[in-house]
């Protein structure tokens, strides 16, 4: 959606720190939660010069761009949810073994959730609840996705962060209290089959702000790879 969006505003994309085409040091040298995420992504829209800006979020996106409007809530003039989560009630059975590992940090449980990062992995996170999956979903996409997290370091820092995905959980209550506190306008659109994030995670958005729109939309988890234009144009 970046080109369609650019013709009647800025966007800025930042990859998270070892995401992407952004730096990906190493998880020893590198603290990699969301606290440090947050901190790196807020410091990066300063040096842009971004004053106020709308904020999307998707998924890892979502605890990082709710920490900078917890941060700064004047900076933030809107909010754009795709399939990302601020409610417990959001969090699927697909989350037990990361649970496993919140509970217990042994490396046992860490090791139980290698398998979260190989290419069976990545093809069910991007097909899963979708309908005919085959032609709708880009395979240059998942090709891509997995060959960075083929690098070397990737599968450390990707554990990283589930075992600190708990302190997002810890922080719904936070992040609820902005959005009945602040109530940006907000919309959420949401694939509804996701076998992570569940529809009632989007309902919720509304028990806090009211005025929130939220949109389904009969797809998975990448909702932006079978109905970028749909969203583009969801009802705001």
């Amino acid at each position: 959606m970046i080109p369609e969006l650019s013709e009647q505003y800025h966007v800025v994309a930042p990859d998270l720190p070892g995401f992407g085409f952004s730096d990906a040091p190493d998880h020893k040298s590198f603290a990699y939660t969301f606290d440090h995420l947050a901190e790196v992504i807020g410091k990066f829209t300063e040096q842009v010069g971004l004053k106020k800006f709308a904020v999307y979020v998707f998924d890892y996106g979502a605890p990082v761009g709710f920490r900078l409007a917890l941060n700064h809530p004047e900076r933030i003039t809107a909010f754009i949810s795709q399939n990302g989560n601020a409610y417990e009630e959001g969090l699927s059975n697909e989350w037990a073994p990361i649970r496993a590992l919140w509970n217990k940090s042994t490396q046992e449980n860490r090791d139980a959730l290698r398998p979260f990062f190989t290419k069976e992995a990545t093809y069910f996170q991007y097909t899963a609840g979708v309908k005919d999956a085959d032609q709708r979903v880009a395979p240059e996409a998942m090709a891509l996705d997995q060959a960075l997290l083929d690098r070397p370091q990737s599968t450390e820092i990707q554990l990283d962060l589930l075992a600190d995905y708990k302190n997002n959980v810890a922080l719904y209550p936070k992040f609820q209290e902005y959005f009945r506190t602040h109530r940006p306008p907000t919309l959420a659109v949401w694939g509804k089959n996701d076998p992570f994030f569940l529809p009632p995670g989007a309902e919720a958005y509304r028990r806090d702000n009211p005025s929130a729109k939220v949109v389904f939309y009969d797809t998975g988890h990448f909702a932006l790879e079978t109905h970028a234009a749909e969203i583009r144009f969801a009802p705001s």
